[in-house]
This record gives structure tokens, sequence and C-alpha cells, in this order.
């Protein structure tokens, strides 16, 4: 066929086709405006929100491995520095199969009840490319990296147990108290303060990243652990210093560098929130780095660097529950005043009941937790330069309700962990024998050494 015939059947055909496209066409142009009502009306996630998001979530995955296995890692003999290093790289790895499997749906399945997330999203059901979750404006992001960043606050949470029993523990126990201890403490204590139906949320608990869900759990779950696991053999008589402070630094610097994932990240998007949530995190923590070096330089003539990592992990514990809630010069304060406390329950209260909490998951943890819960309560006061309380919500109420919250964490973590550690006893048995424990867990465990001479 020539070109010109070409152009011309072509010409007819097309002329054919508009002709009887011209309805549909019209059509079109009369239901566009309504389609794009409709467009306009269905939220669409920002992507710079979207970006900072999966920023957060990563940065929290980096405190886990290798910040949380690093700085526990440094902290224990060198003969159990691997051990320490598997139970937080594999009880995370576990960790997050459950949660996209039922942990996301017991948490924020969108059940009515208090306690419980339901079973709606099991499996990530319902969750897809296109479905979103709600920030704290009118603004949306994908669920599939609100899933995420929930995920790796799931993860870590249960890892943060693995110092107060490190160097006696059977590696089965231990990943087996991770999985039943997520899902029956830390899935519904989660609903009951983020999940819009949650008990505590309901009551108008302050927690804007954790310090009653992460740390309080954490800390009263370890301390149930160290004693009920028992303390090392040799504890009191053998030297038990940490073998590396070195490695001990690196990883509380990574978990430094993580936490303003870990507190930024929970204002959902990026925005004056996010940025006074990652001024707090950096201000508190320094305070607590330079009143930790100030105690010991008092009661023990000199500063040490493991004062200072404590400090430091201290001032991140206590400024969670604040991060985007507390003013700048209040996130001084509570980090000036969290590193004394916890200075004496480590020096003076753990010495006085004799129990051995290897990393001091407790007395940083469950009391930093503790104090930064109920602080909250007083420093969100926008006299003291916090973003204030609900309408009609004095400070004296507030403080009452964040007290309220801790009861309910402590009691609830406190009884769970308990019968939880009691279970996995009867099924595999909590510590390993006294040869493999002399012997360190890195080799009678792993078969493996992290050092060779």
């Amino acid at each position: 066929m020539s070109f010109s015939k070409f152009s011309s059947t072509f010409g007819r055909v097309s002329a054919a086709a508009a002709g009887l496209l011209a309805p549909a066409v019209a059509f079109a142009q009369e239901a566009a405006p309504a389609a794009t009502e409709a467009v306009a009306a269905a939220p669409v996630p920002d992507k710079g929100d979207t970006a900072f998001m999966f920023l957060c979530t990563i940065l929290v995955l980096f405190m886990l491995v290798p910040g949380l296995a690093l700085f526990y890692g440094g902290l224990v003999r060198a003969k159990n520095m691997l051990s320490v290093l598997m139970q937080c790289t594999v009880a995370g790895a576990a960790i997050m199969l459950v949660w996209v499997i039922y942990g996301y749906s017991f948490a924020f399945g969108g059940s009515t009840n208090a306690f419980f997330g339901g079973t709606a999203k099991l499996f990530l059901s319902g969750v897809s490319m296109d479905s979103t979750a709600a920030t704290f404006s009118d603004a949306v992001i994908p669920e599939y990296i609100f899933m995420l960043f929930q995920m790796t606050f799931a993860a870590i949470t249960p890892a943060l147990i693995v110092g107060a029993f490190a160097e006696r523990i059977k590696f089965s126990a231990a990943i087996l108290f991770c999985l039943l201890w997520v899902t029956f403490v830390y899935f519904p204590i989660a609903h009951m303060v983020w999940d819009a139906n949650g008990l505590l949320f309901g009551m108008g608990a302050l927690d804007f990243a954790g310090g009653t869900v992460v740390h309080i759990n954490a800390g009263v779950a370890g301390l149930i652990g160290a004693i009920m696991v028992g303390k090392r053999t040799g504890y009191g008589k053998d030297m038990m210093a940490p073998h590396s402070m070195t490695l001990t630094l690196v990883g509380a610097a990574m978990l430094w560098v993580g936490w303003f994932g870990f507190n930024a990240g929970s204002n959902l998007e990026a925005s004056g929130g996010a940025m006074l949530a990652t001024v707090n995190t950096f201000i508190a923590t320094a305070a607590a780095i330079i009143s930790w070096s100030i105690m010991e330089t008092f009661t023990r003539g000199k500063a040490s660097m493991l004062g200072a990592a404590s400090g430091m992990i201290a001032g991140l514990v206590a400024i969670t529950p604040a991060a985007g809630i507390a003013g700048p010069m209040g996130a001084i304060v509570m980090g000036l005043l969290v590193s004394p406390i916890c200075y004496f329950f480590i020096s003076v209260v753990k010495n006085k009941f004799g129990y051995d909490d290897t990393a001091d998951v407790f007395g940083v943890h469950g009391i930093g937790g503790l104090f930064g819960a109920l602080a909250t309560g007083i420093f969100a006061s926008s006299s003291l330069g916090g973003i204030g309380y609900a309408e009609g919500v004095t400070m004296g109420a507030q403080f009452m309700v964040q007290v309220k919250a801790v009861l309910v964490t402590l009691v609830w973590c406190g009884v769970g962990s308990a019968i939880l550690y009691k279970i996995v006893d009867v099924i595999v048995g909590l510590r390993v024998p006294v040869e493999a424990e002399r012997e360190g867990l890195d080799l009678a465990t792993h078969g493996e050494a992290a050092y060779h001479s």
C-alpha cells in the first residue's frame, strides 16, 4: 500500500472512530469534575512525610543491630560477646515475622476493645500500597511505612530485656521468652497506649515515643528475669567487668543516632513536632551525660566512660515519652535529674537487694522510663515551655493520669512476665549448665569465639 492510500485509509478509520467515541468523550467531560472531586477527597500521602518516616524506620533498625547488640556486647565478658549479639539479632528477626503475621493486628487492628487490637489485619490483611494511616494532623502516610515503623519498636523492646539476664540464659529460652512476651505483654500495652481505642489512650495518658510501652515494659521484665533466671555463677566473687568499653561506647553512640528516628519518627510527619523531638533528643541526652559524670566525680572521685555511656542511655530513655511534648528547657531539666536517680538505683538499690541485672536494664530503662513518664505530665505544661494539656486538664490531673498509666504497665508487665518466664522454664529451661556458663556461651551455645588470640 502506498503512503497516500495508507493516509487516506487511516483518515477514514480515524474519522469513524471519532464518531463512535464522541458520546463517550462527552460523557467523560461531564464526569471529569465528579472524578476530580473524588480524587481530591481521597487523602494522598505526602512524599516528604513518607520519606521522613522511611528514614526514621531505618534509624530504629540501626538502634537494634548493630547499636544495642554492640552496647550490650561490650558490657559482658569476652566469652559471651557473640551470645548477646545472637540474642539481639535473632530475637529481632523473629519478632519482625511475628509482627506481620499477627502482631500488627493485635496492636492496631481496629478493634474497639480497650486491651486488644483484634484480628482484622492478621497476615497484613487489608494493608496494601493504597491503604493509609492517619498522622496527628489531617495528613496521612502509607500504611506500609506506619506498620514497619511500629514493627521496629516491637523488635527492639524485647531485645532490651536481654541485657538483664545476659551470660547465663539458654539461647532457646531467650528467643522463646521474647516471642511470648511481645505477644502477651508488648502488643496489649502498645494497643492500650497508642491506639485510639486503647485503655490508656482513652484516659489521656501522654507517651510520645514509648516511656511506658518500651522502657518501663522492658525494665520491669528485665528485673523479673534477672531474679528468676538467677545470678551469674561467681557473681560478687569473680571479675565480671565489661570486656570492651570501646564497643560499649560505639553501641551507645549508635543508639543515640538511631534514637532520633525513634523519637522524631513518633511524630509521624516531618513537621515542627518532629523538630521539637529532635531538639529534645539532643539536649536531654547531653544534660544526662554531664549529670552522670558529675555524680561520679563527687561519689567516686573519677568520671568513667561507663558512666558517660550510662548517662547517655538514661537521658534518651527519660526524654522518650516527652520528646514532642516538653519544651527544650524542660528537656534539659529532665536530663539533669534522671542520671542521679538511675545512678542511685544502680549503685545503692541493686547492691542492697543483690539481684544480678547484667546491663542494668531495670536501673536505666525501668527507672529512667518511670521517671520520664511521670515527668512528662509536669513538663508538658505550657508554663514550663511544653505544648500544653488538653482543654480543661490541669497539671495535677495529668500527673495522676501518668501515675495510673505507669501502674497499669507495672502490673500488666510484672505479672505477665513472671508467668511467661515460668512457662519458658517448664518448656526448655532458663539457664545453661554451670559448665557451659564457665566456658562461655559463645563456644558452648554457638561454637564460635568473638576473638582469637
